[in-house]
């Protein structure tokens, strides 16, 4: 019956209700137990009879105290005791059939229940008041016996059980609605984690208290990741498989032709055995970015932080394209100040992704272009820039150029030398480990620049 979260909240707040409701309940019986109404009405009587008393006493032609007070006595029905200024009894209208009563040790009117003992311990609720003279006059009435009926003919009792029920049920509905306020947002964080192998699910709906609120938006942000997570390993699954598709047809067409024999000449079994050796490369490689690329994503691949010359990384890596860009009839152009700001990062790394850049910048460069790359220092990190004279590539197809075996359109492709659409998404990897950031800029017949800002320092890793 109370399995479920709202339910439970709900018992819980009623519980400590009733509790808090108890114990108030149980605090007020008590007082009105030591002090009933038929106590606190006698005492009343009491001060008014001895007030009466004290302002005949007071009136210039008024008789004799003891006669005052046997009058008073008998008139309101209560014994009146004369003390003197020694505090000794003068006069007891009741000294005859009742036991004497001793002057009280500590006079204190403000007491709800002022009592006093007599010689054989019998209650006494009295009020006392000094007389002018110094003597003082003294109500007196036997404490009234109760029983615990008694007590609920108290004019309080109505009130406190009427008050006790409406905020007992007032605090019943203020508990459902609040127990709905927290569980009610979790419940549906629930049944949307169920669902989360479905290919679309709804956000939750933020509301509740600020923790739950939190919990939502963190349950969001985890399902948004969890949902792109998905949709990108869908995509990259069907893009390996058309990737392999290709080569691994050529492979089999050809590994066919030799050994049934179609491939029956020398120059025709070479021709075979070089496109199945190309074939194989190209997916050798594609499997090597791609374990690149999950070592990059699951951060097992580490960045090796050392200091790091870029003057003499970026001239290395010209000096490797060098011949390619001969043979190209492309000029690389290295613009680098003589002094760099010292900087910290993986320099394989770097150079993977540098080596990139400039491949693809003298790939996609027409004969007689050039190939730049300069840096500049600036307060944030180095900016390094490699930019090509080339054909250029569509605005549409700029935001996608990272992605993982996105390739542009035809006019910016390789030719035979075309590869995965691999090589940028592991530039881009490489350059957001080390806390940077990689852009492109570029317009048809312009030629393309990509710029890469480098922290001095990569951020350090948990």
């Amino acid at each position: 019956m109370f399995s479920s979260l709202r339910s439970r909240l709900w018992l819980s707040y009623a519980l400590i209700i009733v509790t808090a409701l108890s114990v108030v309940t149980i605090v007020l019986f008590i007082s009105l137990f030591r002090n009933p109404l038929l106590y606190r009405q006698t005492t009343e009587r009491l001060r008014a009879v001895q007030a009466v008393l004290v302002e005949r006493a007071k009136e210039p032609q008024s008789p004799p105290l003891s006669a005052l007070a046997d009058r008073g006595a008998q008139t309101f029905n209560v014994r009146v005791i004369v003390f003197s200024k020694e505090r000794q009894i003068i006069h007891d209208t009741s000294a005859e059939s009742e036991p004497p009563i001793g002057f009280p040790g500590k006079i204190n009117q403000r007491r709800e229940l002022p009592i006093v003992r007599d010689d054989e311990g019998g209650a006494w609720l009295y009020s006392i008041a000094k007389l002018p003279d110094g003597s003082f006059l003294m109500a007196a009435s036997p404490r009234p016996r109760l029983s615990a009926l008694s007590i609920f003919n108290d004019e309080f009792i109505p009130v406190i059980f009427l008050g006790g029920a409406v905020a007992f049920l007032f605090s019943l509905v203020a508990a459902f609605l609040i127990s709905g306020w927290i569980a009610n947002p979790l419940q549906r964080i629930v049944n949307a984690a169920r669902g989360v192998p479905a290919a679309e699910v709804e956000s939750v709906r933020v509301e509740g208290p600020h923790e739950v609120q939190e919990l939502t938006q963190a349950f969001n942000s985890m399902i948004a990741r969890v949902q792109a997570s998905q949709k990108s390993q869908r995509e990259f699954v069907a893009n390996v498989s058309h990737e392999m598709k290709t080569p691994l047809t050529s492979v089999h067409g050809f590994a066919q032709a030799l050994l049934d024999g179609t491939a029956n000449t020398e120059e025709s079994r070479r021709q075979a055995a070089e496109v199945i050796f190309g074939e194989t490369e190209r997916m050798q490689r594609m499997v090597f970015d791609l374990l690149d690329l999950a070592k990059l994503d699951s951060g097992i691949a580490e960045l090796k932080v050392s200091p790091v010359d870029l003057q003499v990384l970026l001239a290395s890596v010209v000096e490797k394209f060098t011949p390619q860009s001969n043979k190209a009839g492309v000029v690389i152009d290295l613009n680098i100040p003589h002094s760099l700001p010292a900087m910290l990062g993986d320099g394989d790394r770097l150079s993977q992704v540098f080596m990139n850049l400039v491949d693809n910048a003298v790939k996609y460069s027409s004969r007689g272009g050039t190939v730049t790359v300069s840096i500049l220092s600036e307060v944030d990190g180095m900016k390094i820039i490699v930019a090509d004279t080339g054909s250029g590539i569509p605005e549409a197809e700029l935001p996608f150029i990272f992605q993982r075996f996105y390739r542009a359109d035809p006019a910016r492709q390789g030719g035979r030398h075309q590869g995965a659409g691999l090589g940028l998404a592991i530039a881009y990897e490489i350059v957001a480990a080390h806390g940077g950031r990689i852009s492109v800029q570029s317009r048809i017949g312009a030629g393309t620049s990509m710029e890469v800002l480098l922290p001095y320092s990569p951020p350090v890793r948990p």
